[in-house]
């Protein structure tokens, strides 16, 4: 990959973009992605979002294809790739070592992935006897870059009486993260769809003793594997 040794250049909001990307067309399953989603994504305007595309596509990271759908070159993936590792290898050592909570952890990684050092990047991994999951269940591409997204699907999707654990949760929200853990849902939790309401698409669930009624927009980002 030509752009390998360039990749030190990137800034920090050039490295979110292809991050940002990455995660639209990999981990969201999105075939394309345009530039509107992409702004949306980011919490930016169109406007920047053109701007910052047409530096990417000078740089060869990102290509753009008929009506504007964009897509990740070889190289564009490569250091989105390695963006994610950082990021959650990072929010690993931070919940693991550092007493930060769950829902603490990834503002300060998204501060931390950015530093360039390799050398440390897999010293920190060695140095936690290589995990393959960060603390939201994600799994962390290796030091070849090899990016293995779990097989998952949202709660939302379930029906009445299926029977699935918690596999991971959206990381991107303080506020969500907080209110899964007061409700008492931790990664590996049983979770049984009691009843799904006709009127609002809310949940009623059950986990060990308790009972909740959650949102259609919560359920959307918890992830699970069906057991029954």
């Amino acid at each position: 990959m030509t752009n390998k040794l360039n990749s030190n250049n990137l800034t920090k909001s050039e490295e979110d973009y292809l991050k940002a990307l990455f995660q639209l067309l990999v981990e969201g399953k999105s075939a394309k992605v345009g530039n509107n989603q992409l702004a949306e994504y980011l919490k930016v305007s169109p406007a920047s979002t053109n701007n910052m595309i047409k530096k990417l596509k000078t740089k060869q990271y990102v290509v753009s294809e008929k009506y504007g759908k964009l897509d990740l070159t070889k190289e564009g993936e490569y250091i989105a790739v390695r963006l994610i590792r950082k990021h959650r290898l990072w929010e690993t050592f931070l919940y693991n070592y550092l007493n930060f909570t769950w829902d603490e952890v990834h503002d300060v990684a998204e501060q931390l992935e950015h530093i360039k050092s390799q050398k440390l990047i897999n010293e920190l991994e060695r140095f936690m006897e290589f995990p393959t999951k960060d603390p939201h269940g994600e799994m962390i591409p290796n030091a070849d870059g090899e990016y293995l997204a779990i097989p998952k699907v949202m709660l939302s999707s379930l029906s009445e009486g299926d029977i699935c654990r918690l596999i991971a949760v959206d990381d991107g929200s303080v506020n969500f993260l907080k209110y899964v853990s007061e409700i008492g849902l931790a990664l590996s939790s049983e979770i049984k769809i009691l009843e799904v309401r006709e009127f609002d698409k809310s949940i009623r669930i059950q986990f060990g003793e308790a009972i909740e009624t959650i949102t259609r927009k919560f359920a959307d980002n918890v992830f699970v594997k069906k057991v029954v």
